[in-house]
């Protein structure tokens, strides 16, 4: 096996003279000419405790002009959609809970289910009312799963993987064979890969949460090597002898309105906490395959930040030797007020402007000299997506969200819906066992507990894993470690499940793209 440590130029499966590098720029029909009113000037402190990222002295918008209003518009329409379903389930409810002592109860609120959450009731639930009062933790539970499976299945339908082919070429043309994304599993950043950084999802190789970003290191080496057969096996993407390399990219985050309070409850709520232990992860990482494998065998590294007020990313450029400091980065935001009065080839230079000017950093920011080539492109491509989801807010949220803390609906565990990526709709606990993601799981109840428990409703729990259908007897067990992990969950949190307030709803899917999601 060759992993050669220099990215080598790879031939893009399309051809790159007919298209412009992804995400470097907006298709010349979606940016409409209009007056360039000026923004405020950036010192002025007033204005910018309104806005985080602008402000303007009319009141308009403001109109980055990298962002891609048409993909705003649609992932404005997919979020709303998707959490109004969810978020009509209390008031249903309510209204249903009013009726349980009429006498035609039962027909009443299937009628009201299926009208205002487009799915009927558990019939039994209903039809036990007359002997006690309806069980509404039962009922609750039941609406959020089912209301999961069936947004699942329209958002695969309405979300098809487009750009994905011409990500995977731009991956390659920057010489990177796979991206491995390894996020805190806080609700807040369920959105990263489609919302915050606009990418597609098929052309990210994985993208599993852990609390706090604390990825399994033993695991990722054997994905790593996973990864490599393949290319030497099968030459997908690119062959073994291409000369590209594996990137792991690993997403800490803090909250700039509250940042003792709202941050990474994984590391106390403390950013640098949370920033050394995410790079410490990296290097071991790296260190790991460096150490086990021969032949030149190494892997890029990348360190991002998200403030979860504002969906702005810190990208933390790596120098010309792959290593990273906490203290040489390109703050998003900055570049966002420093560009939203330029024109887009004006703010396409301070993009690449602010990453030299951190590559030249002194002090603890200095480093050994700018990235190669492919990551400078890569680091760009990303700030400039990332414009798109500050506008995104600006426009939608006043440039800071109103649930600046969680808000999830549900506890996602095991392999996660790659249908939808939400910001806090789900808090992720991405496990094999309880045992080893006992430390997610607790956090996951832990703000659950606040969300959800202290007023009554249950923590519901949707453990859902893929199996892969060539690979005879691979649903079985499939099902069977999603029953063993319910069992092992309602047993760490005993208490919890005797009293309802835990709920477990499991489902299988196989691998295939598009595959239907399969309740057990």
């Amino acid at each position: 096996m060759n992993t050669k440590n220099r990215p080598g130029r790879v031939i893009s499966p399309q051809p790159t003279a007919s298209r412009p590098p992804y995400g470097l720029g907006t298709p010349a029909g979606a940016l409409q000419v209009r007056p360039r009113l000026a923004v405020f000037a950036l010192d002025d402190a007033s204005l910018a405790n309104v806005n985080p990222a602008c402000s303007t002295e009319t009141g308009r918008p403001c109109r980055h002009p990298l962002t891609n209003e048409a993909e705003n518009q649609r992932l404005l329409a997919h979020e709303l959609t998707v959490k109004g379903a969810f978020d009509a389930i209390v008031p249903v409810l309510k209204r249903i809970a009013g009726l349980q002592h009429e006498p035609d109860f039962a027909e009443r609120a299937q009628a009201i289910a299926l009208e205002q959450l487009g799915f009927e009731l558990p019939a039994q639930l209903l039809a036990d009312a007359w002997i006690a009062d309806l069980d509404m933790r039962s009922l609750y539970g039941e609406c959020v799963l089912r209301t999961l499976r069936s947004m699942a299945e329209q958002s695969e339908l309405t979300n098809p993987h487009q750009g994905t082919d011409e990500a995977v070429a731009f991956f390659l043309d920057s010489g990177y064979h796979a991206v491995d994304i390894s996020p805190c599993s806080d609700g807040r950043l369920k959105g990263l890969v489609r919302y915050i950084l606009r990418l597609p999802d098929g052309a990210v190789r994985s993208r599993k949460a852990y609390a706090g970003a604390m990825f399994d290191v033993d695991a990722n080496v054997k994905r790593w090597v996973e990864t490599e057969l393949m290319r030497f096996r099968e030459g997908r993407p690119v062959t073994a002898d291409a000369g590209t390399r594996y990137l792991k990219v690993v997403v800490y985050h803090w909250s700039s309105s509250n940042p003792t309070h709202e941050g990474c409850a994984a590391h106390c709520s403390n950013v640098t906490v949370a920033a050394e232990a995410g790079l410490q992860r990296l290097t071991e990482f790296r260190q790991a395959i460096e150490n086990s494998f021969c032949c030149g065998a190494s892997v890029d590294i990348l360190l991002i930040g998200v403030d979860t007020d504002t969906d702005a990313i810190k990208v933390h450029v790596p120098d010309a030797n792959g290593d990273i400091s906490l203290y040489r980065y390109v703050d998003n935001i900055e570049l966002y007020r420093a560009s939203v009065n330029d024109d887009a080839s004006g703010a396409r230079l301070k993009v690449y402007q602010a990453i030299q000017s951190a590559s030249s950093g002194t002090g603890w920011a200095e480093g050994q000299g700018e990235p190669h080539e492919g990551m400078r492109r890569l680091v760009a491509t990303l700030l400039i997506n990332n414009l798109s989801q500050i506008e995104y807010v600006c426009s939608n949220w006043g440039g800071r969200y109103a649930d600046i803390g969680h808000a999830e609906r549900f506890i996602s565990v095991g392999d996660g819906f790659e249908e939808f990526q939400l910001r806090n709709l789900a808090y992720f606990a991405h496990l094999h066992t309880v045992e080893e993601g006992a430390p997610d799981m607790d956090v996951g109840i832990k703000v659950f507990t606040k969300l959800n428990i202290k007023r009554g409703l249950p923590a519901p729990i949707a453990i859902h894993f893929r199996y892969d259908s060539r690979v005879p007897g691979c649903r079985e067990r499939t099902v069977e470690r999603c029953q063993r992990v319910k069992a092992a969950i309602e047993a760490r949190y005993q208490d919890l499940a005797q009293k309802g307030l835990v709920m477990c709803g499991l489902t299988v899917q196989d691998k295939r793209p598009g595959s239907p999601i399969e309740l057990i």
